[in-house]
């Protein structure tokens, strides 16, 4: 049976004494799989063939930021991304995570508390992996229920009738709630095709959705724009 500590762990820095502390603290600790890369190409490479299950991530590389990393992380994997920094400004952290990290720890750190958080986020996968098996595979965010195997969509006990499409973006935000997904990559998730022509598309399926599913379409409180950037499922919402 897999344990946490056969979990494999991609650390990214192109600084050799932060990379040495890091790999010593997590095999100690008892990670027996950790890589390691030294520029966003190589991070982005290391991620494609060897699907890591956490990412730590450092956001100085010589050759990308590791802001445009993460973002290009989340177009095919939702892995834990754990960002080192030796920024620490409020401003710089909620960039970070609103590009789809998962936590911000600023240097200096304590090797420690890196692996504690490393812990916390893939016991927090394994936690989430349990509860849908326990749930049929259902997702609660407000006062929806999503019913995933029967495609079926729950308000406060009412079913909702939502087309198809409807459903598909309603599923694939809720999922990934908390996160900022583009309307090109959820056209893509959606529809299944790349399409540069999407934009009237994707708004016009998600005014109807929110005529659904939202007390006040005009002020959504569940399916949030963010502006430049794409849509957002409120986290923290569910019952």
């Amino acid at each position: 049976m897999e344990s946490v500590y056969d979990k494999r762990i991609l650390l990214v820095d192109d600084e050799p004494d932060i990379t040495s502390l890091v790999e010593t603290a997590l095999r100690k600790e008892g990670f027996r799989c950790v890589d390691m890369a030294f520029t966003g190409k190589e991070a982005l490479a290391a991620c494609k063939e060897n699907a890591p299950d956490v990412v730590i991530l450092d956001i100085m590389l010589p050759d990308m930021d590791g802001i445009e990393v993460c973002r290009a992380i989340r177009e095919f994997s939702y892995c834990p991304v754990l960002f080192l920094s030796a920024r620490n400004d409020d401003v710089d952290k909620i960039l970070g995570l609103s590009s789809g990290g998962d936590d911000y720890i600023t240097k200096p750190f304590s090797p420690k508390e890196l692996v504690f958080r490393v812990k916390a986020q893939l016991r927090r996968l394994e936690y989430n992996k349990t509860a849908e098996a326990a749930a049929g595979r259902r997702i609660r965010v407000g006062g929806l229920e999503i019913d995933v195997d029967g495609s079926r969509v729950y308000q406060d006990g009412r079913e909702l009738g939502l087309t198809a499409r409807e459903f598909g973006i309603l599923l694939y935000l809720a999922e990934n709630a908390g996160k900022i997904i583009s309307k090109d990559r959820l056209y893509e998730q959606v529809w299944g095709e790349l399409s540069a022509v999407c934009d009237n598309t994707i708004m016009v399926h998600i005014r109807h959705l929110r005529e659904k599913i939202e007390k006040d379409p005009s002020r959504p409180a569940l399916i949030l724009t963010v502006k430049g950037l794409g849509y957002r499922m409120a986290a923290g919402t569910g019952k």
